[in-house]
């Protein structure tokens, strides 16, 4: 697509390839940039150096947003021990990270009002996500609540539900997943139309045999984890670039070391504090006995002196010394990518272009498509199952193993129309109040047709909405650790919708719409069009002749919700 005139934003700008990229949006012409970055000091020091390079554009043309937009508006400001270290704000982390996903929980996030404020045509996401989430170290934070546990044993633990919510804080998992359904939702709701992923391999294109290491074992658990969320983060955007109504979606994934910023002389930081020089006199060191204290000050002597050194500003890998820098790009380490490479990437790929980097598309390429072989052998195992449902018998509609429940809850509402009015026009035909009572006739004459419903676990909702028929076990609503719930008008729709036979009213008016719809469809279709063209053709449906219990909710994944397969 066209850059010029579109508002384009950067995450994480103030890093490596978020100013590389920056750069190299300016000769495209767009009509601002909006600068992101998780600090205010990182947004506003990257908008300063960024209006002095481009003098002549005018003041507004790049604008400075900084917080964490993997949390809530009201958290994107704190640091991440603030948010875990305060009871009530962890308590709300882990609501957001692990409740089902809400429109409060979407609209509260600092990306959707980031997204939603500014309407970027195009995203550029810069940020090392998957460092993001895998360094808070789900290892270390499970090994304190081991030995917390141990301690409850023996009756002195007095922080183990403390320890067991941070436990919950660092889950990967449900965090990427509730950042990508949130993005998702936020970039829809923005009217985005393009989004390209700068991600990593989590080694620098390195094996398992990677060497480096903070102190971890070899192969590091926690830079395994790095790349473990970097593959997970990479199939979700594959998922969101086979969603209809999502951006395009392109992911770069470099497999090396990503370039460096500058090369001074000046103070050695760590997480941007100064390393302090210490000194320990030969003259009196410490002794090795039969244990050995990791952190003991006793004779160590501090100095106010920070480390000055030659250094090598890498972004947000901080800073490496001059053997540092020598070892990794020996041939055969990580070696270098630079991030001006990575821009021009990006900017050809939002352009249309193909630069054969992009792994969404080589994803696409690389998968086992659904085949001719598997649609030609389709059509005899469903004849074989008509005839041993005929030699037995039955009907088998559903078994409420694929799921959802919602599957279930149409089969079995589209199998009891076939039952009671054979096709279209029939349903057509008789008014909803009718239809409710009809079917509500034949769950009470047909025994076996009622047990087979509920012994699934999908109750039926009789027309007076209060009434249930049901088993032991429902699916729906599932069983989240409270055993009773309150029920209400609202949250009975809500179920009902979700994994009810529903036999009300309205909900037969429901089905006469859908029909009505699925009919409709074939209007424009000219008569003895015999072409590729079309597929839910009179023939599709047989002439509408008979409901058919699974087409009709093929279509209905396909078009009423909007679950249609957009890619072979």
């Amino acid at each position: 697509m066209e850059i010029k005139g579109k508002t384009v934003l950067v995450l994480g700008g103030w890093g490596l390839v978020g100013s590389a990229v920056c750069r190299k949006l300016v000769p495209e012409k767009p009509d601002r940039i909006i600068v992101s970055s998780l600090t205010k000091s990182e947004s506003l020091d990257a908008v300063k150096q960024l209006r002095s390079e481009y003098p002549l554009l005018m003041p507004d043309f790049f604008v400075p947003y900084w917080g964490n937009i993997f949390v809530r508006e009201d958290f994107k400001d704190l640091t991440r021990d603030e948010i875990i270290s305060d009871p009530v704000k962890r308590r709300i982390l882990i609501a957001d990270t692990l409740e089902e996903l809400s429109d409060e929980t979407i609209k509260s996030s600092s990306l959707y009002n980031l997204l939603t404020d500014y309407r970027p045509e195009v995203i550029v996401d810069c940020i090392n996500s998957a460092t993001a989430i895998a360094y808070q170290d789900q290892f270390q934070s499970s090994r304190l609540l081991l030995k917390e546990l141990d301690r409850a044993k023996e009756g002195k633990a007095n922080t183990l539900y403390e320890s067991m919510e941070k436990v919950l804080c660092t889950l990967y998992t449900p965090q990427l997943i509730r950042h990508v359904q949130i993005l998702y939702r936020s970039m829809h709701d923005a009217g985005t139309r393009i989004y390209v992923k700068i991600g990593t391999s989590g080694t620098g294109g390195m094996g398992l045999n990677i060497p480096y290491t903070h102190s971890e074992e070899k192969p590091s658990s926690v830079l395994l984890s790095k790349s473990a969320v970097a593959g997970a983060h990479t199939l979700l955007m594959f998922l969101m670039g086979r969603t209809p109504d999502a951006p395009i979606t392109k992911e770069i994934k470099p497999t090396a070391a990503i370039g460096w910023k500058r090369i001074e002389f000046g103070e050695i930081k760590r997480r941007g504090k100064p390393i302090m020089l210490q000194d320990c006199s030969p003259d009196d060191p410490y002794l090795i006995n039969d244990s050995l204290e990791l952190k003991n000050a006793a004779k160590s002597v501090k100095t106010d002196v920070p480390l000055r050194s030659v250094f090598v500003d890498t972004g947000e890998n901080g800073l490496f010394s001059r053997g540092e820098f020598e070892a990794i790009t020996t041939p055969g380490q990580m070696e270098y990518v630079t991030p001006e490479e990575i821009a021009e990437d990006v900017i050809f790929e939002i352009k249309g272009g193909n630069t054969g980097h992009d792994i969404i598309n080589a994803l696409d390429n690389a998968t086992l498509a659904p085949t001719y072989r598997a649609g030609y052998l389709f059509h005899s195992a469903f004849l074989k199952m008509k005839e041993l449902e005929e030699e037995h018998d039955v009907d088998s509609v559903a078994f409420e193993l694929l799921g959802p429940p919602r599957l279930s809850k149409l089969l079995y509402e589209s199998y009891l129309l076939s039952r009671q009015f054979r096709n279209f026009s029939a349903v057509g035909s008789v008014s909803a109040d009718e239809m409710s009572a009809t079917l509500y006739q034949l769950i009470k004459s047909d025994k076996k047709l009622r047990s087979e419903i509920i012994s699934i676990g999908i109750p039926i909702l009789l027309p007076d909405g209060k009434s249930l028929l049901r088993g032991d076990d429902i699916k729906i609503p599932p069983f989240r650790g409270e055993p009773v719930l309150p029920a209400n008008h609202k949250s009975i729709d809500a179920w009902a919708h979700d994994g009810w036979v529903d036999l009300r009213v309205r909900n037969m008016t429901t089905w006469k719409e859908r029909l009505c719809e699925i009919q409709k469809m074939t209007e424009p279709i000219p008569s003895g069009e015999t072409s590729s063209r079309y597929i839910y053709t009179r023939d599709y449906w047989n002439n509408f002749e008979k409901i058919e219990p699974g087409k009709v909710v093929g279509w209905i994944f396909s078009y009423e919700e909007k679950g249609l397969r957009m890619k072979a």
